[in-house]
């Protein structure tokens, strides 16, 4: 099934939990090994801050093309019926999220790592 006929906050719960396993992996990659240690440094990367910071540094240095950015806009635009502090920063987020999920559902793995190799320094 094609990862386009899935809505955009399905593509950002696949997405979210495949950005967490690859920046956990790559903390042990850096040699952390202690849990909390871990811990902390993961989290920040993964916040909605951090997704919302990554997302703008990809658009704005034009990193995505036409159907990534379609597809984080599907993500973005969904409609959440929750609150959130800062709204803005969590569409941004859901829609960062939503275009991880894509990228792997649709098997286009190469890409998924470029744009995680792009992101993962930045917070």
């Amino acid at each position: 099934m094609s990862a386009n006929l899935y809505n955009g906050l399905t593509l950002a719960y696949v997405g979210d939990a495949i950005f967490e396993v690859y920046m956990r992996n790559y903390a042990l990659e850096k040699g952390l090994a202690k849990v909390k240690n871990l811990h902390q440094y993961v989290v920040p990367k993964v916040s909605n801050k951090a997704e919302a910071k990554y997302i703008n540094y990809l658009i704005e240095n034009d990193y995505l093309n036409e159907d990534e950015v379609n597809i984080f806009l599907k993500g973005r635009n969904a409609k959440i019926h929750t609150v959130h502090k800062n709204l803005d920063e969590y569409h941004a987020a859901t829609g960062f999220e939503a275009l991880i999920g894509y990228l792997y559902l649709e098997k286009k793995l190469d890409r998924l790592a470029e744009i995680i190799n792009l992101v993962k320094e930045l917070v």
